[in-house]
């Protein structure tokens, strides 16, 4: 089975071409190219816990520092940590890439 982006998963209609793209805007994390490839994903779709912005639970995101509590049981992030395994790309790696 092919690995899901967040936008998939979440079926938020925020990436480029959207559903929800007129009312919500594009998601932070469907255009972050810094970390394309990050855990097998489409820009940030693999690793939207760190990317500023997104949109959960119909709420705008904040910083990293300020969501990571929240994101860390979502479903969406340990089923990626599930998938991805030794080869999980972790929080400081991603922000790493994002500065």
């Amino acid at each position: 089975m092919a690995k899901m982006n967040c936008w998939e998963f979440k079926k938020c209609g925020r990436q480029p071409g959207g559903a929800n793209v007129t009312s919500l805007g594009v998601c932070p994390a469907a255009i972050e190219k810094k970390v394309n490839d990050t855990n097998s994903g489409i820009n940030g779709g693999r690793c939207c816990w760190a990317v500023s912005g997104t949109l959960c639970g119909n709420i705008v995101q904040g910083t990293f520092a300020s969501k990571i509590k929240n994101c860390i049981n979502c479903e969406f992030y340990l089923q990626v940590r599930d998938e991805e395994g030794k080869s999980f790309c972790t929080a400081s790696e991603i922000l790493a890439k994002l500065k």
